[in-house]
């Protein structure tokens, strides 16, 4: 009989022992001595340890391969090309050539960087066009963009936010919300994915025992796919007397009929979201993150949040390409169309093949969990040999029973690009799981 995760019963065992070796030392306080060794700081140990199990079972690091050329429906890896799956390019808008003209333009007018902090230097026209554009699309007095998306969560939450106040957050939010609201010191409480009902009754109980109350949550969940119900959580904001902020990075350019998001979407008016935050690094093919809000609000950020004011400004040529990515969103909402059919389509077929794909909408994110991490990630080394490039999503990212593979699609697949790769991802369980299950 094969012997379960390709190993002998004694070498499993022998393998286990060892993992359990490495996170009791990871869990023991650090001996005297040990101030300067670095491989005793919190998670070294847990890197070592997934290393050591992905060699034990013969798997390959999915992470940090290098593509040779822009990462769209197709890559070049190792020079293979591959259908690509693990990618945010979610309009094919990254190496479209009007945004790398509009890239290129900015380097000869301004250079590559900012140079410094835009309140010290001031500020490149760019600037300011992207951030009024960014305001208009979302309906918003004004604009902020920061050089990061993920410090744009971190700096605005931690600088917003203070010990007396509470957060009210999505149990899924992104790391940066939960590292903004540890930087706040606000009282941080984590609801049940999308359940507003929850929410609510935490809501109702704390908020009196607080300043200011925060409630953040996704437009659509980068793990699950799925979409939360704004308008009951703009309702509960205005009952409760809490701001409501709302995480775009993965919706804009991807929910609503023109790409405007979860607003759009959910057909609920923009004003009713007190803060809208997204990324410039998905839709927008560049990197970087905004706020668009009231003109106080922004006005306030872009005099006193750390992450603005102490940081260098936003590279010209990003955010040129962003400008230009949204043009070309606001002009060509086709593209829109022919991601949310790419992804309804590869969400039909593969609960047609029998997976499970979880709470996705189809609207571009579709995660197909294996339950448990061995199988995601053989599932997805033997994609990788058939020419489809897909991440697995493994615990502690994730339970370890939700471990999964997650598909990014975008405007450029092909419906043919899409039967091939379920076929594919079929044809790997039916290989994979088997060796799993025995014994």
């Amino acid at each position: 009989m094969t012997q379960p995760f390709g190993l002998s019963a004694e070498s499993r065992a022998a393998l286990l022992h060892r993992l359990a070796k490495r996170r009791g030392a990871e869990t023991a306080a650090p001996d005297a001595g040990t101030g300067r060794d670095l491989s005793t700081l919190p998670g070294a140990a847990d890197i070592g340890m997934v290393r050591e199990a992905g060699a034990a079972l013969g798997l390959e690091s999915p992470f940090f391969r290098p593509h040779e050329g822009v990462a769209g429906a197709r890559t070049a890896i190792g020079g293979r090309e591959f259908l690509n799956f693990a990618s945010y390019n979610y309009l094919g808008l990254n190496g479209d050539p009007r945004v790398a003209a509009a890239a290129k333009a900015a380097i000869d007018l301004h250079g590559v960087s900012a140079s410094a902090s835009r309140l010290a230097s001031g500020e490149r026209p760019v600037h300011a066009a992207l951030e009024a554009a960014l305001a208009d699309l979302h309906g918003a007095e004004a604009c902020i963009a920061f050089v990061s998306g993920h410090a744009t969560n971190v700096t605005v939450i931690g600088h917003l936010l203070g010990q007396r106040d509470l957060i009210l957050h999505d149990a899924l939010i992104h790391n940066s919300v939960v590292e903004g609201a540890r930087l706040s010191g606000a009282r941080r409480i984590a609801f049940p994915h999308n359940d507003a009902d929850a929410a609510e009754r935490e809501l109702a109980t704390q908020r009196r025992r607080h300043g200011r109350a925060l409630i953040v949550v996704e437009g659509h969940y980068s793990m699950d796919g799925d979409v939360p119900d704004v308008a009951r959580f703009v309702s509960m904001s205005r009952r409760h007397d809490a701001l409501l902020m709302v995480d775009e990075a993965h919706a804009l350019g991807v929910l609503g009929a023109t790409g405007r998001g979860v607003a759009e979407h959910r057909g609920v008016d923009p004003a009713g979201v007190d803060i809208w935050m997204g990324t410039l690094s998905k839709t927008l093919s560049a990197c970087g993150g905004y706020v668009a809000s009231k003109r106080t609000l922004v006005d306030l950020l872009r005099h006193s949040a750390p992450g603005f004011v102490y940081s260098v400004g936003l590279a010209p040529p990003l955010a040129a390409a962003a400008l230009e990515s949204l043009r070309i969103l606001r002009a060509e909402p086709r593209r829109v169309a022919s991601l949310q059919a790419n992804a309804a389509l590869f969400l039909r077929r593969a609960r047609e093949a029998g997976f499970d794909t979880g709470r996705s909408a189809g609207l571009g994110i579709v995660p197909v969990v294996l339950g448990s991490s061995v199988a995601a990630a053989r599932v997805a080394a033997a994609l990788f040999e058939a020419g489809v490039n897909v991440q697995p999503i493994l615990f502690p990212v994730v339970p370890e029973r939700s471990a999964r593979l997650r598909f990014f699609l975008s405007a450029e697949h092909t419906a043919e690009d899409i039967e091939r790769s379920v076929a594919a991802l079929a044809a790997a369980r039916d290989a994979c799981l088997p060796r799993l299950r025995a014994g």
